[in-house]
C-alpha cells in the first residue's frame, strides 16, 4: 500500500516544468464518463481492496442519495419544506468521500452534503427538520460523528481545524473533514482556517467541490487558477480528483486520510463535479447559467458511469438493479412520510437550548413573547 507521500508525489507529477508546483491542472480519475476503467499507478492501489460487494453498495448509495434528493426537492415544491439545496450531480464528490470516513473522524458540512449525512447514519426524517421550520438543528452531531449544516459560508472550515487540532493534542488518529463549496474559497475564515491547519499541521482534509457556481457567480470569475492550486500557498498539498467519479474521489480521500492519521498533516481535495439544479429551490438557475454546459456535464453523470462500468463487470444485472431501485422507492416512501409527520413545536421552545444555563435576558424575553401569545386565542 502506497503511503500518504502519494499526495506530495502527485502535486510534482501533475505540475508541467514550467508551472508552479501544485498548479493540478489535471484531474484523478479512475472511470470516464462511458465507465471505463482507468489505470492510476498511484491511486489504484487506494482502492484495490474494494470488494464487488462494495462496488454495489456505492451504486446503492449514489441511486439512493438523488431519489432523496429529487424527493426533498418535489416536497419543497408541494409547499412541505420552506426551502431546499439540492445536490443532483454531486452524489460521487459526497459518497465516495463520505464512505471513505471511520465513525471517530468527524465532518462539518456546508448546508448541501445531504448525502454525506445519509452516509454518516443521519435519520431521514432528521434531514428536513430544519428546512420544514419544526426545529433548529437537524440531529446530535456526537451520535454521527457530523456537526449539524452551516449556512454561514465557511465557516465550518475553521470548526474543523479546531477539532482537528484537538484531536492531535489528544493524541488520536481521528480527522477532520470540512466540506465546502467553491464560494466558500473566497471566504476569510476558509483562507484563515487553512492559515492553522497548516501552522499547527492538523489532521483536517478541505473538501472542495467545485460545482463551478457560487449561486449565479462562475468560479471562473473567482479564480484565474484551479481551486486547488490555492492550498499550496498555505504550505498545504492539494489535488485535483473528478468528482463526477465515486472511485477516484474515495481513493483520494483514503490517500489523504492516511495522510493526515500518519502525521503529514492537512491536505484540500478539489473534487470538480457540476450543479445541475439550482442553488436552493428558491433559485432560478435558467437566469445564469447556459444550459449547453449543463448537457456537456449531464454527460459525465456519476450514477451513469458507474452503472456502465458495473454493467461491463457483469455486477448490475437486471435484478440487482431492480433491488436497488425498490431500496431508493422504499426511502423516499419513509422519507416522505417522515417530513409529512412532523409536528410544528410549541412556540415558546424557541427559547430552549439557546444557552446552556438560565440567563436573566432570555427569561425576560420568553415571558414577554408569552405575554404577547397569550394576547391571541390559544395563547402559547
Amino acid at each position: 500500500m502506497l503511503r500518504a507521500t502519494v499526495v506530495d508525489h502527485t502535486l510534482a507529477n501533475h505540475a508541467a516544468e514550467d508551472e508552479p508546483k501544485g498548479t493540478g491542472d489535471e484531474l484523478v480519475q479512475l472511470l470516464t464518463p462511458h465507465g471505463e476503467r482507468v489505470s492510476n499507478r498511484l491511486f489504484d492501489p487506494w482502492i484495490a481492496d474494494v470488494s464487488p460487494e462494495q462496488l454495489l453498495g456505492l451504486y446503492e448509495d449514489l441511486v439512493v442519495v438523488r431519489r432523496i434528493d429529487t424527493e426533498a426537492t418535489a416536497l419543497q415544491r408541494q409547499g412541505e419544506l420552506g426551502l431546499w439545496p439540492p445536490l443532483l450531480g454531486q452524489e460521487a464528490a459526497q459518497v465516495g468521500s463520505a464512505r471513505s470516513l471511520r465513525s471517530d473522524d468527524f465532518v462539518f458540512s456546508s448546508y448541501r452534503e445531504n448525502a454525506v449525512a445519509y452516509c454518516r447514519g443521519v435519520e431521514l426524517v432528521d434531514l428536513v427538520r430544519v428546512w420544514r421550520g419544526t426545529a433548529s438543528s437537524g440531529w446530535n452531531p456526537y451520535d454521527v460523528g457530523m456537526a449539524t449544516p452551516a449556512v454561514i459560508i465557511g465557516a465550518q472550515t475553521l470548526h474543523a481545524t479546531g477539532y482537528a487540532i484537538g484531536c492531535a493534542k489528544d493524541g488520536v488518529d481521528s480527522v477532520a473533514v470540512a466540506y465546502f463549496g467553491d464560494g466558500a474559497t473566497s471566504q476569510g475564515d476558509t483562507n484563515e482556517a487553512m492559515v492553522f491547519a497548516a501552522s499547527f499541521h492538523a489532521p483536517v482534509i478541505f473538501f472542495c467541490q467545485n460545482n463551478q457556481w457560487a449561486i449565479s457567480e462562475p468560479v471562473t470569475l473567482q479564480s484565474g487558477l484551479p481551486l486547488a492550486a490555492r492550498a499550496p500557498g498555505f504550505g498545504i498539498p492539494s489535488l485535483r480528483v473528478d468528482g463526477n467519479d465515486v472511485l477516484a474521489v474515495m481513493a483520494a480521500m483514503r490517500c489523504a486520510l492516511d495522510r493526515a492519521r500518519t502525521g503529514g498533516g492537512p491536505t484540500f481535495i478539489e473534487a470538480v463535479t457540476y450543479r445541475m439544479g439550482p442553488h436552493t429551490t428558491s433559485d432560478d438557475p435558467s437566469r445564469y447559467a447556459d444550459p449547453a454546459e449543463r448537457e456537456k456535464w449531464a454527460a459525465k453523470d456519476p450514477i451513469a458511469r458507474m452503472e456502465a462500468y458495473l454493467e461491463g463487470l457483469g455486477l448490475l444485472t437486471d435484478e440487482a438493479k431492480a433491488s436497488v431501485a425498490s431500496t431508493a422507492d422504499d426511502i423516499a416512501r419513509r422519507f416522505r412520510a417522515g417530513c409529512l409527520s412532523l409536528q410544528d413545536p410549541a412556540p415558546l421552545t424557541v427559547f430552549d437550548n439557546v444557552y446552556s444555563t438560565p440567563h436573566s435576558g432570555l427569561e425576560r424575553q420568553k415571558s414577554q413573547y408569552a405575554a404577547y401569545l397569550a394576547g391571541f386565542e390559544g395563547g402559547a
